[in-house]
């Protein structure tokens, strides 16, 4: 059941991905920040399609270049990996940071992809991106414990708390056991996404405007999301970063809105997003 891990370098970044075997159309997996691809193994292991799950530049297994990382940079790897491994009408599944670089690749890239499955997308209120970014330190992220013993002290310490505890634990497992990577100075394991790049990855979502791009998709797109903030929830990570106006701007777009969910969807519904990329499979081979 372990994915083949391949490397392939793009846009001067060597970038990891882990393939699994299967019927066409091929699912490319894309991840939220301070993730990493092997988050979708239950997934990807419970769907009969080859998968292909990446790392995004400066997480995971995937080379980590010092900041910036305006997301243009990742919306154009994503769409320079899908040439380097010439795929054709795949679905894109991409989770939040990662559903807006497939969004955005699948236009960089047409034929690339078939469909995509965005799940709780940050693709901002159009008018948002014309903010000045932040300066990455002054994310909270940036202060985030890089220091482990193991794997299993991180899912101890993890387990019982918001957002982890409401994941499926063999999810949880793999976010930890593939999110450390040997500490290259002393004993122990660090962040396999180091906290000051995660915070520069925040820090890059204003980089750019999309829409002009997004606007041009044609495409079947399915949107999965969070129930929207409420004005106490302005900058919770557990609720919805999509703009509900998001599908309106899109040709051949369906949202559906899982009043249960936090952000975390692929997280805490695994089989539920699964059902979605069967679904998606069998309507472009139809």
């Amino acid at each position: 059941m372990q994915p083949t891990e391949g490397r392939v370098q793009v846009n001067g970044v060597e970038l990891a991905y882990f393939e699994r075997e299967g019927r066409e159309p091929t699912v490319l997996f894309a991840h939220a920040t301070g993730f990493h691809a092997r988050c979708w193994d239950a997934i990807a292991e419970s769907i009969d399609q080859r998968s292909i799950a990446l790392d995004l530049r400066g997480h995971g297994r995937s080379e980590k270049p010092e900041p910036p990382y305006p997301w243009s940079d990742v919306a154009a790897d994503v769409a320079a990996f899908c040439e380097a491994l010439d795929l054709r009408g795949a679905i894109g599944v991409g989770h939040s940071k990662g559903g807006a670089a497939v969004a955005v690749a699948a236009a960089l890239r047409p034929g690339a992809f078939s469909a995509l499955l965005l799940v709780d997308p940050v693709l901002m209120k159009p008018s948002l991106y014309e903010r000045e970014p932040a300066f990455e330190a002054e994310h909270f992220v940036a202060r985030r414990r890089n220091e482990w013993s193991s794997p299993d002290e991180m899912v101890e310490s993890f387990a019982g708390r918001d957002p982890f505890r409401r994941w499926e634990p063999r999810v949880l497992r793999d976010y930890c056991e593939h999110g450390l990577l040997p500490a290259p100075d002393r004993d122990g394991y660090v962040l396999a996404c180091p906290p000051l790049v995660e915070a520069a990855v925040y820090a890059g979502n204003r980089d750019w405007d999309p829409y002009p791009l997004l606007r041009e998709l044609d495409l079947p797109i399915r949107i999965l999301r969070a129930p929207p903030p409420t004005p106490d929830q302005q900058w919770s990570m557990m609720v919805s970063p999509t703009w509900p106006g998001l599908a309106g701007e899109l040709r051949n777009a369906e949202e559906l809105v899982l009043e249960d969910n936090s952000h975390f969807i692929p997280m805490e519904a695994p089989g539920l997003v699964a059902d979605h990329i069967r679904e998606l499979a069998a309507r472009v081979q139809g």
